[in-house]
Parts: structure tokens; C-alpha cells; sequence
């Protein structure tokens, strides 16, 4: 494992998904979800049904290679499209997939930093130590509030001002200093 001093970089954390076939595993994910997209499905349908190969007069006479290789020049990119859309929305989906996605990356960056996770709160802000320390102490708020209000009692709260001669014997030290 790392130590927490080095930077780990997204290609770090890309390499490891792909050793330990994390990636292997989403893609198989996407690839069912896709098939299992009836949506996509029917659009496809549709666009082969009324696609200009099919329709032309002379097509029935053509071999099912050629109408394939017909198909496929007509139709490759606009379904092809379709289907880059579709997976996008599962890689963005926030409560299915995409989730899945961000909480995996999120996973293994922390065991390549050695960090503790989550780094990110359910709302997608970063979650500093100081933040955490913070909802821990929450609850022993106004105990530490009390204990702070009475230390600072006795502290002046007004603003100490130097005068020049104390900024001018301040410079001069330091220039001493340097020289």
C-alpha cells in the first residue's frame, strides 16, 4: 500500500480497477442494463423498420449480407448514439449505477492513500477531518462553549495598536537579524 505522503493519481486509482477487474465487472453491469433497456430496444426497432434499405423497391432481392452491410452503413451511428446516451445516464445515474461507480473509485483511492472513507458526504461535499471532528463534537457543543466563555472572560477583547516607535525598533531587529 501507499503511504499517505505520496499523490495518488487518477491513473493510479484506474490501474488498480482494472487489476483487480472492477472494470471488467461495471462493464458487464452496463452491458446487461443496456440489453435489458426496452426503451433503446423499440427505438432500434423502429429505425430498422423504417429505415431507407428496407423500404427501397428491389430490397427483397438483395441477399441478407448485403442488407445487412446496407443496415449497418445507415444505421450504425444514430443507434450506436442512442446506446452512448443511454450508457451515459447509467454512468451518471446518482442512485443506481453511477453511485456504484463514484463509491467504488471513491473506495479505492482510499486504500491507495490510506485514507478512511467516505471523503464525500451523501451530498457530494468533501468531508475535511476538521469537519468530521466538528459532528463529533457537536454534541459536547455546549459543554466546550461553556469552558471557552469562561477562559475568555478575562481576556481584553479590545485590539492592541503599536505605535510607530515599536514598528520602527521591530524593523530594525529584524534587519539586525538579517545582517
Amino acid at each position: 500500500m501507499e503511504s499517505s505522503s505520496s499523490v495518488i493519481t487518477p491513473e493510479d486509482v484506474l490501474e488498480s480497477l482494472m487489476n483487480d477487474g472492477t472494470i471488467d465487472t461495471l462493464r458487464l453491469k452496463i452491458i446487461n442494463q443496456l440489453k435489458a433497456n426496452e426503451d433503446l430496444k423499440s427505438t432500434t426497432i423502429k429505425m430498422v423498420e423504417q429505415s431507407k434499405v428496407l423500404n427501397t423497391p428491389g430490397a427483397e432481392k438483395q441477399t441478407k449480407r448485403e442488407l445487412f452491410d446496407a443496415l449497418r452503413q445507415e444505421l450504425e451511428t444514430p443507434v450506436l448514439e442512442k446506446a452512448s446516451k443511454s450508457v451515459w445516464e447509467l454512468i451518471l445515474d446518482g442512485n443506481g449505477l453511477g453511485r456504484e461507480i463514484n463509491e467504488t473509485v471513491e473506495k479505492v483511492f482510499c486504500r491507495l492513500s490510506g485514507r478512511e472513507p467516505p471523503l464525500f458526504a451523501p451530498n457530494g461535499e468533501l468531508q475535511s477531518e476538521k469537519g468530521k471532528e466538528k459532528k463529533a463534537e457537536k454534541g459536547k457543543g455546549k459543554e466546550k462553549e461553556k469552558e471557552y466563555r469562561n477562559e475568555n472572560d478575562n481576556v481584553d477583547p479590545t485590539p492592541k495598536k503599536r505605535k510607530l516607535d515599536e514598528k520602527t525598533k521591530a524593523k530594525d531587529s529584524a534587519e539586525d537579524v538579517a545582517n
